[in-house]
């Protein structure tokens, strides 16, 4: 999956990509924009466009898999409990956010999906160095599942929970992975220049 860098284009194929964690991005598909809440996931052709944004999908192989699921019964009903799962998941961060742990139902139904859903992960040789690979064969929809509530998994479980924060100008989440943690906003382009010219203004507005 994506991990979001200074080099990365903050915007990828109409998605946001600027949380560092792409579990968090997707909590990100649902965006204030000009015209109020925008959601980014109405259908299943733009989850595909997201899951391959997000490198949730990234062989030649699962990509055409996903777009034989354009028309299927099957992909939508996946994507209506997904946008559902996101906006629990959405309550759940804001939950870790104010200093309160997710609720038990959460962690009830993550851990259903786990079960359900496992990741495989499979070990290689790479550079001289043993490394751990996860891996997922897309077969059905639901299949989607593993790497989604894995990640949700880890997130859940990070440690670093004060790095865990919502922008202080917008609804975008992101996970602070800066030296000092003292990231504030989502994105500099996005809200933190606006937030800088703002009080640049009433401080030349106090000294009149």
């Amino acid at each position: 999956m994506r991990i979001a860098s200074p080099e990365v284009n903050e915007w990828i194929d109409g998605f946001l990509f600027v949380a560092n964690r792409p579990i968090l991005d997707l909590l990100n598909t649902k965006p204030v924009l000009a015209d109020g809440p925008t959601e980014l996931l109405p259908d299943v052709r733009a989850l595909e466009r997201w899951l391959i944004a997000s490198e949730t999908v990234t062989s030649a192989k699962a990509k055409a898999t996903l777009r034989g699921w354009r028309n299927s019964p099957e992909a939508a009903t996946f994507l209506e409990q997904l946008i559902a799962f996101r906006e629990k998941l959405r309550e759940a961060v804001l939950r870790i956010e104010s200093g309160s742990a997710p609720t038990d139902a959460f962690l009830t139904e993550v851990n259903s999906l786990l079960l359900q859903h496992p990741l495989p992960a499979l070990l290689h040789k790479r550079g001289g160095q043993v490394v751990r690979e996860t891996s997922f064969e897309l077969v059905k929809p639901t299949d989607l599942w593993s790497p989604i509530v894995n990640a949700t998994a880890d997130l859940l479980a990070e440690t670093e929970v004060s790095r865990m924060r919502k922008c202080e100008s917008c609804v975008v989440h992101f996970f602070d992975t800066s030296k000092k943690g003292s990231r504030r906003w989502c994105s500099m382009n996005i809200c933190g220049n606006k937030l800088k010219v703002a009080a640049y203004q009433r401080r030349k507005r106090d000294d009149a």
